[in-house]
C-alpha cells in the first residue's frame, strides 16, 4: 500500500474535510479526492461517506486511521529527528497574540533556545486566522482564545487571564467606591475609554460580565496593541480593560489604578492548539510541556 496515499488519508480522516486536508497537506482538492479514490479502489471498501460540509469515515475508514496514524506520525518523528541531528538545529513556528506571545510564550521557551531550538512567531489577533494557519501547517504550535472544533486540532487549556478595568489616578480620584457599586456603568461611561477597536471588545466583554449589559460608549483612543492601550490609559487617555498580567507592575507602581474590585472578575481561557499527531514530533512536544509547565506560575 502505497504512503503517500495513507498520508492523504490520515490527513483527510483528522481534517473531516477533503480541502483542510489539501491545505494542510499542500496539494489541490482534486489531488486530494483522487488519492483517496485510489486507496477505495484498493481496499475495495468506502472510507468516508460525502456529506454536504466535509466529510465522515466509516467503520472501516476509522478502523484503517486508528490502525495506520500511530505508525504514520513515528515515521514523520523519525524524519524530524534526522533533520535535528544533521543541521543541530529544529524551527519551531509558534503563532498567538502579539501581547500574550511576546510576554508569556516566548520568554517561557527560552530554555529550549538554549537548547538548540530555534523559534519563529507569528502575532496574529485574530483566534480563527491562528487555528486556520495551524490547520494549513503554517504554524507547529499556537495559542488561542477559542477552543478549536473537529478532529484536525487538539487543544489543551493553558491558563486563564483575568481582566481589571484601569484608569491613571487622576481619572481614579473623581470616582467614588460607593458611587461605582451603586450606579456602575453610568458613571463608568462618563469617561473617555482607550481600546484596541472600534467594536470595543475588551470593554464589552467586561461590561457584560459584571454589569450584565453593553457598553453605550464610543472609544476616544484606538490602538491595536493592547501594550499601547496600557500606556495611553497611564498617561491619563481614559478607563481600559486590561488582563492582570499585562497591567500588574502599572498598578503596583501606582501608574493605574484597578477602578473595580467585582466578586466574580472577568476570565478568558487560552488555549495550547497543536494539529493531531504532532505531539509525537520531540521538539513540539517538548515546547508544549514547557509552556504548560510555566503556565503554573501564570
Amino acid at each position: 500500500m502505497d504512503l503517500a496515499l495513507l498520508r492523504t488519508f490520515v490527513a483527510v480522516h483528522r481534517a473531516g474535510s477533503f480541502t483542510r486536508a489539501a491545505a494542510l497537506l499542500g496539494l489541490s482538492q482534486p489531488a486530494v479526492t483522487s488519492q483517496i479514490r485510489t486507496l477505495e479502489r484498493q481496499l475495495g471498501r468506502p472510507l468516508f461517506l460525502r456529506q454536504a460540509r466535509g466529510v465522515t469515515p466509516t467503520t472501516i475508514g476509522d478502523e484503517l486511521a486508528h490502525r495506520a496514524a500511530p505508525h504514520l506520525d513515528a515515521l514523520v518523528e523519525i524524519a524530524e529527528t534526522g533533520l535535528d541531528e544533521e543541521s543541530g538545529v529544529r524551527t519551531l513556528h509558534v503563532a498567538g497574540p502579539p501581547e500574550f506571545t511576546a510576554l508569556r510564550v516566548l520568554p517561557a521557551l527560552t530554555p529550549l533556545v538554549g537548547q538548540g531550538l530555534a523559534v519563529r512567531t507569528s502575532f496574529l489577533g485574530n483566534t480563527e486566522e491562528i487555528l486556520d494557519g495551524l490547520a494549513a501547517g503554517h504554524h507547529d504550535l499556537a495559542v488561542a482564545t477559542a477552543r478549536p472544533r473537529g478532529g484536525l486540532l487538539v487543544s489543551t487549556p493553558l491558563c486563564d487571564e483575568e481582566y481589571v478595568l484601569v484608569a491613571a489616578p487622576r481619572w481614579a480620584a473623581r470616582l467614588s467606591p460607593d458611587v461605582l457599586l451603586r450606579k456602575g456603568a453610568v458613571v463608568l461611561e462618563r469617561l473617555p475609554v482607550v481600546e484596541v477597536h472600534e467594536s470595543l471588545p475588551f470593554v464589552a466583554r467586561y461590561w457584560a460580565s459584571v454589569f450584565e449589559t453593553k457598553p453605550a460608549v464610543a472609544a476616544t483612543v484606538i490602538a491595536p496593541d493592547l501594550r499601547a492601550v496600557r500606556e495611553s490609559a497611564a498617561s491619563g487617555a481614559g478607563l481600559a480593560v486590561l488582563p492582570r498580567y499585562l497591567c500588574e507592575d502599572a498598578l503596583a507602581q501606582g501608574r493605574l489604578v484597578a477602578l473595580l474590585d467585582p466578586p466574580v472578575p472577568p476570565l478568558r481561557t487560552y488555549f495550547l492548539v497543536v494539529r493531531t499527531g504532532t505531539l509525537a514530533l520531540a521538539p513540539i512536544a517538548r515546547a508544549h510541556e514547557e509552556l504548560l509547565r510555566a503556565a503554573g506560575d501564570w
